[in-house]
């Protein structure tokens, strides 16, 4: 009895550890994920911001307000 109670024990916590295991190997795959996501948005923040270094932010709003919708 005591041994059946053991395997089922050690079967309990190899199932525990796996569950474990899938549990880190997701959050990695999100960590991965999310930090592509923001290279991608560092990048595009840069060729914006190369784009408007010729401009002025008080030019840009000055010709914002003269536009005619």
């Amino acid at each position: 009895m005591a041994i059946a109670l053991e395997k089922k024990f050690a079967a309990l916590v190899g199932d525990v550890q796996a569950m474990q295991k899938e549990l880190i190997l997701n959050k990695m795959l999100q960590i991965k994920k999310t930090r592509r996501n923001q290279a991608a948005w560092n990048a595009l923040s840069l060729k914006v911001s190369t784009s408007w270094d010729s401009v002025t932010a008080v030019d840009e709003i000055t010709s914002q307000r003269e536009k005619q919708w």
